[in-house]
């Protein structure tokens, strides 16, 4: 059976199974009693096929409106374009000036001649009441008023099926309808024969066998479904950053209304159709729209935004438009969500185990007929009497076939791949009262199987509550762990501290904003509010560093270049470069340092050495490590020039203290006793590594811990000798995190579980045989690509859905030991009592 069930069932994995395989299985399996309740829980590739050519058709779409757009903005600079817009006057009741239907075909279309017209971004803006610098006025009745002209940010899905509905489809078992009818014609031909009641007895029994194993069916399915629902509806849950009444404020994507303005950054999901207002090096990847791999640029040139697009690189503010299931977006989404997710190797084993029991029992309920049958033929001809059949006779022959279906009612496990999958289910729920979100069926079974874990460091093995507890300022080393340290620091001189301070604003992905309650909050990473919480104890008021520079570009923080950089345009009229990032790499970019007096010497070997120790002394102390530089710039500067990568003048490096989680050690020991090697793969400073990583109890002596660039450069028969001893990666590129998985993989046989955050960990999130993105500080491209989101970026959350995995195989298989022998003990007692009644207790001989 094993080589049947792997020839013909195993091409289906946990992840990325083709379209064969999927299609193989289910022709193997046509042949089924109640194809509805079997397959309820199997993807539906029909309607993937559907949202595939909806996909080719928007490509293509798309592609014309991009050409077409180009061509347009050749003709309309410098010529006056007639107005030929109406405006409806339900519209104009509400107070707006254009409808959903127009906004909708200027983003959709990507139509410069119609945005043009309207006035562009801001004409769109006013005409939507709204400020692109305050946003929507929040409240309620304009909210209601606004929803019912533009419609709601959500979808079309299915409508939740009732009980009523599993009812029905668990009366559409073939069997139970073939008993059904068995049952009428027992009950007929009784009453007719032996009269009421006693003639009712046979044919009321098997009615109510069917009816009680239709109720149980059905409950059973129906509560399956409610637990799905409560699964889906988390997995759905995703927050943007908004202004509304002049504050930045957190919402869901589902409260998104046209007029609102949204703040994007990498890795987030664009929520609805907009249009660009302001931004720095915007990226878009619409491959999840159009099929197109390479990104789209995204500016005031081309400004148009569509939703379920992802931020591949750059931030911007963004005017929201059209919503819901007016976006090309909403609709693909309805046709994907008809098209479920794929099925698990484990179901479709156990699919395959339900098809052999099948024909084995289909064989011995024909053969079962059969000698019931010859029984009675035979007595009949030893009597003389195979020409005289009486309605006894047909009574009989009709139990028979009762007897037949019934072998195959109890003989095969109908109900097998669905046991498993409400298993998956409740072990899902389970996961998610443990604060783990379970993306995918398959990862509950493959978790089970893990044998090596891949973790980040930040925020998953620490808590990610950061704060700058020493920093060197102009050579100068200080604790500044609380305000009074801070205070001591501003002995510094003021041309430093203002050029730290422009820094640590301006190269920043952060903010201090005003919030509803009219205090100051810090918003960003913990990074970036570490620096910006440092900054504001300095002194420095962040609205009025910021409002006496011109920002004139801004490159993101790369996690391959580990760096991030922006210019400046100084009141003066020159230009001013800022860069911070992995403190050796800048380091190793800067040519001047400031001195104690604050004045920028050249770097000779003995600061240059003293900054190196400062650095190991921070790592070694478990701190994060960032340099912060800078370097004045020509006034011939361009934005559409690359930001210098040396040059610099190095300003100070600061050290971000990030504790380790609490009961982090503890869940690495049980990780290893249970035969789970767990590796550290982060991006930090190796000391730093080290030390944590031998506080988690992840470095052993044993161990091997190796920077990113080093491992890279390594032959394949140096990794594989390198790769049982590594437990920790520092200084590493998402490719080296992706490079890892795969020799695991493929080398050791290793099932690889992989933790990431950013929108470059997906390649290794998505080849992973287990993906765990970071729920908190996860973006969404990391969280899309992953099977499991870690709701509170711990690694005990980790460590506990491996026990969950393993118990889930635990109670598969001994549900299939139970479901199996009884199916096994039905069938040989059913046949052994059948064939031995004829052969002891001859038809008629009482």
């Amino acid at each position: 059976m094993e080589s049947y069930l792997k020839q013909n069932f195993g091409g289906v994995k946990p992840k990325h199974s083709s379209e064969e395989a999927l299609h193989r299985w289910r022709k193997l399996c046509g042949l089924v009693k109640n194809p509805k309740r079997r397959f309820r829980f199997t993807a539906n590739l029909s309607k993937r096929s559907e949202a595939a050519a909806m996909r080719k058709s928007n490509q293509e779409k798309l592609r014309v409106a991009v050409l077409v757009s180009k061509a347009a903005l050749q003709f309309i600079h410098g010529v006056t374009l007639p107005s030929e817009y109406s405006v409806p006057e339900e519209v104009k009741a509400a107070g707006f000036r254009i409808c959903a239907d127009e906004l909708g075909s200027i983003v959709e279309g990507h139509d410069v001649k119609k945005l043009t017209i309207h006035g562009g971004v801001d004409g769109i803006a006013d005409k939507l009441s709204t400020s692109i610098y305050n946003g929507l006025i929040a409240s309620e009745d304009k909210m209601m008023c606004r929803q019912e002209i533009y419609g709601i940010n959500k979808f079309t899905e299915c409508p939740v099926q009732s009980f009523w509905v599993f009812l029905w489809e668990a009366l559409q078992d073939t069997t139970l309808i073939i008993l059904a009818v068995c049952a009428f014609v027992s009950l007929i031909v009784g009453v007719s024969a032996e009269g009421w009641p006693k003639g009712s007895h046979d044919g009321l029994g098997i009615a109510a066998s069917i009816l009680l194993v239709v109720f149980v069916t059905a409950t059973s399915d129906y509560r399956q479904s409610l637990q799905f629902q409560d699964l889906d509806k988390e997995k759905k849950k995703i927050s943007v950053q908004v202004t509304r009444d002049g504050f930045r404020q957190k919402i869901s994507i589902y409260d998104i209304l046209p007029g609102d303005i949204v703040h994007l950054a990498i890795g987030d999901q664009v929520p609805a159709d907009g249009l660009f207002i302001s931004g720095f090096s915007l990226l878009i990847d619409e491959s999840s729209l159009t099929g197109e791999s390479e990104p789209v640029v995204v500016n005031s040139d081309n400004p148009f935004l569509l939703s379920g697009t992802k931020v591949r690189d750059g931030s911007c503010k963004m005017l929201v438009t059209t919503v819901g299931m007016r976006t090309q977006w909403g609709k693909l989404m309805a046709t994907l969500s008809e098209g479920g997710d794929d099925e698990t190797p484990l179901q479709v084993k156990l699919n395959g185990v339900a098809t052999i029991i099948g024909q084995i029992g289909l064989f011995f309920a024909v053969v079962t007929f059969a000698v019931l049958a010859e029984g009675l033929i035979r007595h009949k001809i030893q009597d003389g009497l195979y020409l005289s059949w009486s309605i006894d006779d047909a009574l009989e022959l009709l139990d028979y076939f009762a007897i037949a279906v019934t072998i195959v009612v109890v003989a095969v496990p109908e109900g097998l791949p669905l046991a498993v999958t409400l298993s998956l289910a409740f072990a899902m729920k389970k996961m998610m009262n443990d604060k783990a979100l379970v993306r995918h069926l398959a990862a509950c079974e493959t978790m089970g199987s893990a044998t090596s874990i891949c973790s980040d460091k930040t925020g998953t093995l620490t808590t990610n509550h950061m704060a700058v507890v020493k920093a060197c300022i102009c050579g100068n080393i200080n604790e500044v762990s609380d305000r009074e340290e801070v205070r001591n620091i501003t002995q510094i001189p003021d041309n430093a501290i203002k050029i730290l301070l422009e820094s640590i604003f301006n190269n920043t992905s952060g903010e201090v904003a005003l919030n509803q309650d009219r205090k100051f909050e810090i918003l960003g990473t913990p990074t970036e509010t570490a620096l910006l919480e440092f900054g504001l104890s300095l002194g420095g008021d962040f609205q009025a560093v910021c409002q006496e520079t011109n920002l004139v570009k801004v490159e993101p923080f790369n996690s391959v270049k580990k760096r991030m950089g922006v210019v400046l345009q100084l009141p003066g009229g020159g230009y001013r470069a800022h860069c911070k990032g992995a403190s050796e790499i800048i380091l190793a970019a800067c040519s001047n340092v400031l001195d104690p007096a604050g004045t920028a010497v050249p770097l000779d070997e003995v600061t240059v050495g003293h900054l190196k120790s400062t650095i190991d002394t921070f790592a070694n102390e478990a701190l994060r490590t960032l340099c912060l530089a800078y370097m004045e710039i020509d006034k011939s500067f361009s934005a559409d020039e690359q930001i210098p990568v040396d040059g610099y003048t190095c300003i100070g490096i600061v050290g971000i203290k990030d504790p380790v989680r609490p009961g982090v050690k503890e869940s690495v020991a049980v990780c290893r006793s249970a035969g789970i090697t767990v590796r550290m793969v982060t991006g930090d400073n190796i000391n730093t590594a080290k030390a944590i990583a031998r506080e988690c109890g992840i470095l052993t002596d044993d161990g091997v811990a190796i920077e990113g660039p080093d491992f890279r450069k390594k032959s394949l028969e140096e990794m594989n000798q390198l790769i049982p001893k590594l437990q920790v990666m520092a200084r590493s590129s998402p490719l080296d995190k992706y490079t890892l998985v795969k020799h695991l993989q493929i080398m050791f046989n290793e099932v690889v579980a992989v933790t990431g955050d950013g929108t470059n960990d997906a390649p290794a999130l998505h080849e992973a045989d287990i993906g765990l993105a970071m729920g908190i500080a996860g973006t969404e491209v990391a969280k899309e690509s992953a099977d499991v989101i870690i709701l509170d970026d711990n690694f005990s959350t980790i460590a506990t859905v491996a026990k969950w995995g393993r118990s889930v195989y635990i109670n598969i298989q001994k549900f299939v030991q139970f479901q199996l022998t009884v199916n096994v003990v039905a069938l040989v007692v059913n046949f052994s009592s059948a064939c031995l009644t004829v052969s002891l207790f001859p038809p008629h001989s009482c």
